[in-house]
């Protein structure tokens, strides 16, 4: 693609939210994983917020069975506006909630077959465009956000890039790892492979892939004729390890903060970060920590 030819916005993102959330059981026997609250917003508000930021319009959840609320979350909720307004209180704390009418789409994974199954089930949706992808669990926290730096990155380089975080060398073993080719910038490095939880000493680099992406439509037809990788399911890194070579790939270092909300320490972690940072919340927060803290010493 030349520096000259306009590049086609990122208009579109998918979220995939089909997973059954068994590591918070019983919390999410009958609540989707993304609606446990980080504070007082659910962990797919985060997402969504961070995507609006980056001025994409169409979202895209692949869903499941018992994932409704997701989709409810995002309606108008005729009575609930109704009785806040007799009551004298705004509704301003509702407005994120707030989807313009057709900007939200859901399609269905019936069968849990992967990541990269569950992002070929909304190749209907997304069609000729480049997409971007948000993986809920992974709570990206920092200004601009993560999805609005990558947009950023994409309109001067283009083609496929992926959001990484330095971790220390020790770790790598426990993610998927870039192997760096050309810097960019500072923030931004030519990627030449992807390699999965490597082992310490064969590690190409300490770069982690976080859950945020910008992808080409041709990963589609990828991952049509993919067979199943890691774990008996079709991974999406693989899909994407094929295109490198083929398209532009570049990753970019996301100046900011990674919270693990798939895990339960990770969780109360962003939790205890986030009201940390509110002016509402700071002091009283604090204090608890320190009453804690001193009730175990």
């Amino acid at each position: 693609m030349s520096g000259t030819t306009p590049r086609k916005p990122i208009r579109k993102a998918v979220f995939p939210v089909a997973g059954l959330g068994t590591r918070f059981l019983p919390a999410t026997k009958a609540i989707p994983k993304e609606m446990l609250p980080v504070i007082d917003k659910p962990l797919i508000q985060y997402a969504v917020d961070e995507a609006r930021e980056a001025g994409i319009e169409q979202l895209i959840f692949v869903t499941g069975r018992g994932k409704t609320a997701i989709v409810e979350h995002f309606d108008t909720a005729y009575e609930l506006e109704h009785t806040m307004q007799e009551r004298g209180k705004g509704l301003e704390v509702l407005d994120p909630t707030r989807i313009q009418p057709g900007n939200l789409v859901t399609v269905r994974q019936q069968v849990p077959m992967g990541l990269g199954h569950a992002i070929w089930c909304a190749r209907a949706v997304v069609g000729d465009e480049p997409f971007a992808i948000f993986l809920p669990d992974e709570m990206m926290v920092g200004s601009p956000g993560c999805m609005k730096q990558m947009v950023e990155a994409y309109h001067q380089v283009g083609g496929n890039l992926i959001s990484v975080l330095e971790v220390p060398r020790e770790d790598v073993s426990s993610y998927g790892v870039i192997a760096p080719g050309a810097r960019v910038s500072d923030s931004l490095t030519e990627v030449t492979g992807l390699v999965e939880k490597p082992k310490v000493a064969d590690a190409p680099s300490n770069l982690i892939i976080s859950g945020r992406y910008i992808l080409q439509p041709e990963v589609m037809r990828t991952l049509e004729d993919q067979g199943k990788g890691a774990g008996g399911e079709i991974q999406l890194t693989d899909a994407m390890a094929r295109m490198i070579g083929q398209q532009p790939f570049h990753a970019v270092t996301f100046a900011g903060r990674r919270f693990d909300c798939g895990s339960k320490t990770g969780f109360v972690e962003a939790t205890l970060a986030l009201a940390l940072e509110r002016e509402d919340m700071a002091d009283d927060v604090r204090a608890i920590m320190r009453r804690l803290l001193d009730a175990q010493a």
